[in-house]
């Protein structure tokens, strides 16, 4: 038992080779998985009623409302399943708009297409991104090379890392668990992704990248705290004008009556996919969800979240203003940005990817402390579990392993000055 501990608290059981072979383990069966869900099909309908691709099916019927001119209707939720089962049969549930009207533009450029084309463009090309930005972080140095560091540019290790990072973005559980319901996953994580990676660099650019996720704001609320303690005000400046563009933008495309029905919607989203709980515990990845899966009031569900958010902010506050490496900083906030909402589901885990990738990038550099190798295979993990083990078992995995994760990052950026550089037996190198 104690050698067992002892080999989590190291990470010795994570070889190189059990990674490889975890990972194509995952990947085999969840491509056998979507393969048997496409061959069972009836046309564009899976054997349980729904549209392939699922949530997909909102995005192409508000889409197809906005083609029609009534941009506003997808925000009602009567109006906008009466289109999804015109669009897909009698039976089918109902997938419900909550997005703001910034992102009807991507609707109605998919809805365009056949539907089972526009699900393929969309899952190929957001995945495209997705692949595109974990590339960009592990392809940035660290810091100045010295003597005796790996740095992830480094020479002689770029095409063993590489074989490695692509097939582990590419079995990654929440890449399965997006690409089945027809999510936007892979656009969250790029984006986030990338504005980071960009954000010392090209500071304009990456504003925008932050910008642009508002067309999922639940996820923003600690981007602005970070870019302001941190002084980066070009940046900041550069979100908050691409948010304003966006706004004009459907203001002059949709016309003022589109941001009536959006708030009004709201309301809706709040009450019947939230508080009430319409759309499943199980499925929720929030402190929020995990409280009223247990039996608390939506007071205090909402307390518990509350008090979440303000750890996490006074946590990022500390962090962004420290000297701790970048990489921690940049992989503390797309945990935060998780955890910080009430309404986050198992397909937006994709956002843990570039939470990865950074923790691994100051990991290779640098050496892992204790338990941070065994909490990295857990976080990326957790979404292949999080929902069945929380549907059967109602012990929710997704919200504690982030927190895990978070809290260890948090350690290792007051340990960093006495962190040792890697050796040459980084698991991701050997």
């Amino acid at each position: 038992m104690d050698k067992a501990i002892e080999n989590l608290r190291s990470g010795a059981w994570l070889t190189r080779e059990r990674v490889r072979l975890i990972a194509l383990a995952v990947l085999v069966a969840s491509i056998a998985g979507l393969l048997y869900l496409v061959a069972t099909a009836h046309g564009l309908i899976d054997q349980q009623g729904r549209p392939l691709g699922t949530d997909f099916s909102d995005v192409y019927a508000a889409g197809s409302y906005v083609l029609d001119g009534n941009p506003e209707a997808p925000f009602d939720p009567v109006r906008q399943h009466a289109r999804e089962q015109t669009l897909f049969g009698e039976a089918t549930p109902f997938y419900g708009w909550h997005y703001p009207p910034f992102f009807l533009f991507i609707a109605a450029a998919l809805a365009l297409m056949p539907y089972g084309v526009a699900l393929a463009v969309w899952q190929a090309a957001t995945f495209g991104l997705y692949l595109l930005a974990i590339r960009a972080i592990l392809a940035t140095p660290i810091r100045q090379p010295s003597a005796g560091d790996l740095l992830l540019a480094g020479e002689g290790t770029a095409s063993a890392r590489d074989s490695l990072w692509f097939l582990l973005a590419l079995a990654f559980p929440a890449v399965f668990v997006n690409i089945g319901h027809g999510q936007n996953g892979f656009l969250t994580a790029a984006l986030l992704g990338a504005a980071l990676v960009q954000l010392d660099r090209q500071p304009l650019i990456a504003g925008i990248l932050f910008g642009l996720l508002a067309y999922k704001p639940q996820f923003g609320l600690m981007i602005p705290i970070v870019l302001a303690v941190s002084g980066r005000w070009r940046a900041f400046a550069a979100a908050a004008a691409a948010v304003a563009l966006l706004t004009v933008a459907t203001f002059a495309a949709f016309g003022p009556h589109v941001w009536q029905a959006f708030l009004d919607s709201t309301r809706f989203t709040r009450l019947v996919a939230l508080e009430q709980g319409d759309t499943g515990w199980y499925k929720i990845q929030s402190v929020f969800a995990w409280a009223r899966m247990w039996g608390a009031s939506i007071p205090l569900a909402y307390t518990l979240q509350g008090a979440t958010v303000v750890t996490l902010g006074a946590a990022l506050i500390w962090l962004w203003r420290s000297i701790a490496p970048y990489p921690l900083k940049a992989a503390a906030l797309c945990l935060a940005a998780i955890l910080a909402t009430p309404y986050t589901f198992d397909y937006d885990m994709t956002m843990l990817a570039p939470a990865i990738a950074f923790i691994a990038a100051d990991g290779l550099a640098h050496g892992f402390g204790p338990w941070e190798k065994t909490a990295l295979a857990a976080l990326w993990l957790a979404p292949l579990v999080a929902r069945t083990v929380a549907l059967t078992t109602f012990i929710p995995l997704g919200v504690p392993a982030m927190l895990v994760m978070f809290i260890l990052l948090l350690r290792r950026s007051t340990l960093y000055p006495a962190l040792p550089v890697a050796s040459s037996s980084a698991f991701l190198l050997k």
